[in-house]
């Protein structure tokens, strides 16, 4: 039976631990220069309907190194973009490849897509719904950064109302023991209500909402940076006005605890200043590397090829 990855829920906190050490030993075999062509003679099929930088460079160096061949669709290359349904695109392109990674501007059209498709679709970010593989990027480099997956609080700064990011990472950090959330937004950009009443609040995940990004720093572990998004926003105005709320700069930091992990998916537009890039607690340019090897993993994982002999890579 195919496996897909639509959503992180999809995966279990077992699946979540395995891909995070996979991840970690294949980069442990980058850096050693020990060739790992576990992939030979398989295609990834890459149908980005919307433009990517890390993601789909992420997912095609990886599949490279892996041994394996990536072919990438945009939407001028596809029939997608000439209005061909996206069930007939996956079901066509399945039969060319071994596993599909989609992006598309259109929420939950990787569902569509894995209905039809006979090889796995990973979700490679459908509008502001999920981002399942940058989750998992910024699982591992927490891992990485405070050496654990609880007793953690976490800020999410910026954009929480449309940031695909900040629900996917508050639904899986959710999963873990003594995780307290700071929620620091403008008034209207704060998380939607679906999330803070039918899941945090039901769930009794500890939460607090603010203004103040620096009200919040001392407290922090984690502070997880979002850009404003000027494609969210209908009126330019709205976007002018909010788009400088929150700018981390190396000033601010000073309030910060020494070993405060600052993350962001990028790109960044102004919300992180250049001076906080040589701070050590900078850990954004890590996260994007990590990107690469947990695509990596994840591809492994969802061809069965993680494990052989029921040990690790």
């Amino acid at each position: 039976m195919k496996k897909d990855l639509l959503k992180l829920l999809d995966l279990t906190s077992e699946d979540i631990l395995e891909i995070l050490d996979t991840a970690d030993q294949l980069k442990a075999m980058k850096k050693a220069g020990i060739q790992h062509p576990f992939l030979a003679g398989k295609t990834l099929a890459m149908i980005f309907e919307k433009s990517s930088t890390r993601t789909r460079v992420s997912f095609e160096t990886g599949i490279y190194q892996l041994g394996g061949q990536g072919i990438y669709l945009s939407d001028k290359d596809s029939q997608i973009g000439r209005h061909e349904p996206v069930e007939d695109t996956a079901r066509v392109v399945s039969n060319y490849a071994d596993v599909i990674a989609m992006r598309h501007p259109k929420e939950g059209a990787p569902v569509v897509a894995c209905q039809s498709s006979t090889v796995p679709v990973i979700n490679a970010g459908d509008g502001g719904h999920n981002h399942p593989t940058q989750t998992l990027t910024d699982l591992l480099t927490i891992h990485r950064e405070k050496g654990r997956l609880n007793n953690l609080t976490i800020g999410l700064c910026g954009d929480l109302k449309f940031g695909r990011t900040v629900h996917s990472l508050l639904l899986a950090m959710s999963r873990y023991e003594n995780i307290n959330f700071v929620l620091i937004s403008p008034e209207e950009l704060k998380i939607p209500d679906y999330l803070k009443e039918d899941f945090l609040m039901k769930n009794h995940v500890p939460f607090t909402e603010t203004t103040s990004l620096e009200e919040a720093m001392p407290k922090l572990d984690i502070l997880y940076m979002t850009r404003v998004q000027r494609e969210r926003f209908f009126n330019e105005q709205d976007y002018i006005r909010l788009r400088d709320s929150y700018i981390l700069t190396a000033d601010k930091l000073k309030a910060a605890k020494d070993d405060m992990c600052i993350l962001h998916p990028l790109p960044r537009v102004n919300e992180i200043s250049k001076d906080v890039d040589s701070d050590s607690r900078a850990c954004y340019f890590k996260q994007a590397l990590n990107g690469k090897f947990i695509r990596m993993a994840l591809i492994l994982k969802l061809l069965g090829l993680e494990r052989e002999g029921g040990k690790a890579l």
